[in-house]
């Protein structure tokens, strides 16, 4: 059958009608947004001058800072710039084109936290072969599979997305386009649609967070057979890892691990995700960390 779609735009309800909460939303959020971007942008910078770019974890938290630049960046600018305009909208094109984005760079980002997982568990279970099981190939490789997966997940979504049929009203409760809202306003009975994308954000989520849980489960484990220095600096750098997956996983386990329907608090947990947790990632593996700190003073001082 063909798809009925009569909407060329839709219309975007924000966070609040009330013109000084806008204003102050658009101050906060700016300022994270710029702070997310420097942030970021210290650490590509830093570790790509320095020589800890050849170190396994710093590979990858350089990709991670990355990624939080685009996965932000496809909702931020737009979202910020809808704060000072009375009428919010968005052509049918870049709202498909925010859910594909928003999907695939997240999904990239959840599969980095989980390679970083597996890169702590190898340096802190097997340090002998760390360097021959972390090698530079296998870490190419690693983060090819981590945007295949991304595509993986995606693709599927925007798919779903682009069959819907919008026929009727066109306003979308929510900051930004994302699948559950636009099923809200989709013209077809869409409870079998919501179970299908449940069951792919769901499993995407569930499995990561089980396989992170899993793998710091046996990292804590192994630390009893440390010396005292040792617990310390591994429980240091995993400690930041942990805050960064709690971050950024509590809220994604609440949005898409739950009935396919949209709650109030949707909203909240949307931007925390997509612009809070991204901005203290910078923060959370810089202060924490003496190497980072360091090659941060020779590159920048």
């Amino acid at each position: 059958m063909e798809i009925q779609r009569n909407v060329s735009e839709f219309i975007l309800l924000g966070l609040s009608y009330d013109h000084d909460i806008q204003i102050f939303c658009f101050v906060l959020f700016l300022v994270c947004y710029l702070a997310l971007l420097l942030g970021n942008f210290v650490i590509l910078v830093s570790i790509r001058c320095s020589s800890l770019f050849y170190q396994p974890m710093y590979y990858f938290l350089i990709h991670l800072s990355f990624m939080d630049i685009c996965f932000t960046s496809c909702v931020t600018p737009k979202f910020i710039g809808d704060l000072l305009v009375v009428r919010k909208t968005i052509s049918y094109e870049n709202c498909m084109l925010q859910v594909f984005a928003m999907h695939f760079f997240g999904t990239i980002e959840v599969l980095i936290l989980t390679v970083m997982a597996f890169d702590r568990y190898v340096a802190i279970c097997r340090p002998l072969h760390y360097m021959v099981i972390m090698n530079r190939t296998k870490c190419h490789l690693l983060m090819l599979a981590a945007w295949a997966g991304g595509a993986t997940h995606s693709f599927p979504q925007f798919s779903i997305a682009i069959s819907l049929p919008f026929c009727g009203p066109n306003k979308i409760d929510h900051c930004f386009c994302d699948i559950f809202p636009l099923l809200k306003v989709a013209y077809i009975d869409t409870y079998i649609t919501g179970v299908l994308i449940l069951a792919n954000s769901g499993i995407v989520t569930l499995v990561t967070f089980v396989v992170l849980f899993v793998s710091y489960v046996i990292i804590l484990l192994t630390l009893r057979t440390h010396s005292a220095e040792g617990r310390r600096k591994a429980l240091t750098t995993c400690g930041s890892h942990v805050t960064v997956i709690v971050l950024f996983f509590g809220p994604a386990i609440f949005s898409y691990l739950r009935p396919p329907t949209t709650f109030p608090e949707d909203k909240i947990l949307a931007l925390f995700y997509t612009i809070i947790a991204p901005m203290f990632n910078p923060l959370i593996y810089t202060l924490r960390n003496a190497e980072m700190k360091s090659a941060m003073r020779k590159v920048w001082c």
